[in-house]
């Protein structure tokens, strides 16, 4: 017959517990490891959950943005086109790679609207139509409209001074093809929302422009005459440096509208 358990009132209680409480390792910082415990978690403060993450893979990471940047470039230089068909299998044994990093760089541009799913998993450009166009260039005039307020409201000599380099500098274009045009136009733009200095609405102008068919939309501008678009930036600068900020969002808003005319006419030459 087993021995019985003598009963442990409340107060013995405690005490055991105060007993091994005393025992465990103290710290002076709030914060400890709890690898001591085998949990393989950090701690951070009292009631705090514990965090578990997964480990990261920075060499494929950085794999699928090479991919992804090759991309980029054949499309700008217009290697692929509208009617061409991209399957990962295919573009993983030209580039000699698994087709891991491939499927995340197609899947990334699928996100941001350069790419879209086409027959049997494969991928196409995405091509917008007029109303996607209307509102990627609106989009573009509140932004860019924004920062050109706020340039002309600061008038500072400096900024002005730098973006008349860069205008004159990407404007002395060596090459007229479709993809000088696009880098050129891009780099001049982003020098004046840059310039304002609000990070947010540089973002806003990167995605922008960062999607699919900003692309493919400036492609098609080499069947239009470029001469058409590059000149103008100059009147930009000029009206920044008079210091009247309703007139600098009109000449902005101008500028953007006359380029949203001009992509809508290289559109409809496609046709």
């Amino acid at each position: 017959m087993r021995p019985a358990i003598p009963h442990m009132g409340r107060p013995s209680c405690f005490r055991v517990l105060y007993t091994v409480y005393e025992t465990l390792p103290k710290t002076s910082d709030k914060a400890y490891l709890a690898s001591e415990f085998q949990y393989p978690v950090y701690r951070a403060e009292k009631g705090d959950r514990p965090m578990r993450f997964q480990s990261i893979q920075p060499q494929r990471r950085r794999l699928a943005d090479e991919v992804y940047e090759q991309l980029i470039a054949a499309i700008t230089a217009g290697d692929i086109g509208p009617e061409d068909r991209l399957v990962q299998e295919k573009l993983a044994a030209d580039m000699q790679i698994s087709r891991t990093p491939v499927r995340e760089a197609l899947m990334r541009l699928e996100q941001e609207g350069v790419l879209e799913v086409s027959k049997r998993g494969s991928f196409r450009l995405y091509r917008m139509d007029d109303q996607e166009v209307r509102e990627l260039y609106q989009s573009r005039a509140a932004v860019e409209g924004q920062c050109a307020r706020i340039l002309a409201s600061r008038q500072d000599p400096a900024d002005i001074e730098a973006l008349r380099e860069i205008v004159r500098r990407e404007e002395a274009l060596t090459e007229s093809t479709a993809r000088a045009y696009f880098e050129a136009n891009r780099k001049i733009h982003r020098a004046f929302v840059e310039a304002a200095g609000n990070r947010f609405l540089l973002e806003m102008f990167d995605m922008i422009w960062g999607k699919a068919m900003a692309f493919h939309l400036f492609a098609t501008i080499e069947k239009i005459d470029l001469a058409q678009s590059l000149g103008a930036h100059m009147e930009l600068v000029d009206v920044i440096a008079s210091g009247d900020k309703t007139q600098a969002l009109e000449v902005f808003t101008d500028h953007i509208h006359d380029g949203f005319n001009l992509q809508i006419e290289a559109l409809h030459s496609e046709e």
